[in-house]
């Protein structure tokens, strides 16, 4: 008897991944949805994830890692995620939904569109994982995407007013106007953030512990944000603003009735460009 193979879409939260799993659902009866959960998402993830799985008709599986932030923490020597060091990605993320396929032969749905030939989600290198990108094969750019997500009555989340990606409240990919807007939708999260920021630098020391593992060797600074810690750049915020207003002004003019998010993200890559966990920007 041949082997079941898996059909599994990843959502993350976001606008693509989210209108793939609406474009899917008719195609794939039998298709299997997943969510990375570190434990660590914004609030409108997870509403959005509730209004998901009410358009989709079958619940989301919610993949938590083993152990959460806190222990990988330690295990890393109070080393924060990095663009160089992403643990949090692999262990939080990559590693839980591995083990959530095992052995299993599976076919993986990946929501890259057809307008982006350079962009890059999650592809697993495991032989038994096989990886189809249906916006690409069909022809489905942004605009299809939101076409889906409007026929279905689900919209958009509702962190895109003042952010472009779904992703973790402390994200080191987070551009400077994010952090502020993080400050102002959830100032409790920005404590959090703020905390676990400051413990790494107390432990490294106030200019930094050549001694201090990997991160210190690469001279990188004990910030979630290059170049400043968050009370600093919080302490800029009419700065960061007025450069961000500046930057949105000129998006609109390149071209006229865009949507708000569409703005909000070419205002941000004037801004403060930066990239994205592949992972979570789907």
């Amino acid at each position: 008897m041949a082997d079941t193979v898996r059909h599994i879409c990843g959502i993350s939260g976001g606008k693509d991944s989210s209108a793939l799993a609406v474009y899917m659902r008719d195609r794939v009866p039998a298709m299997e949805y997943f969510f990375c959960d570190t434990g660590a998402e914004l609030p409108e993830t997870y509403e959005y994830l509730d209004r998901l799985e009410t358009a989709l008709g079958k619940p989301i599986a919610r993949l938590n890692p083993r152990k959460g932030f806190d222990h990988w923490f330690d295990v890393y020597r109070g080393t924060l995620p990095s663009p160089q060091m992403r643990w949090c990605t692999k262990k939080m993320k990559i590693e839980p939904l591995e083990e959530w396929i095992g052995d299993d032969h599976a076919v993986s749905y990946v929501a890259i569109r057809a307008d982006e030939s350079n962009r890059k989600g999650y592809v697993s290198t495991k032989p038994n994982i096989q990886t189809v990108l249906p916006f690409v094969e069909d022809g489905v750019d942004h605009d299809g995407v939101l076409r889906i997500l409007d026929e279905a009555g689900i919209g958009l989340p509702k962190y895109y007013e003042w952010r472009t990606r779904s992703g973790c409240y402390f994200c080191f990919y987070q551009r400077k106007a994010e952090w502020v807007g993080l400050a102002d939708k959830h100032p409790e999260l920005l404590k959090r953030a703020i905390a676990i920021e400051a413990k790494v630098r107390q432990d490294a020391g106030a200019d930094g512990d050549a001694s201090f593992g990997q991160y210190a060797m690469k001279g990188r600074q004990y910030t979630w944000s290059g170049g400043e810690s968050l009370p600093e750049l919080i302490a800029r915020r009419e700065e960061i603003l007025a450069r961000h207003d500046e930057a949105q002004e000129k998006a609109k003019k390149r071209k006229k009735n865009r949507p708000v998010w569409e703005v909000l993200g070419d205002a941000l890559d004037d801004d403060d460009d930066a990239m994205q966990c592949s992972v979570c920007a789907l």
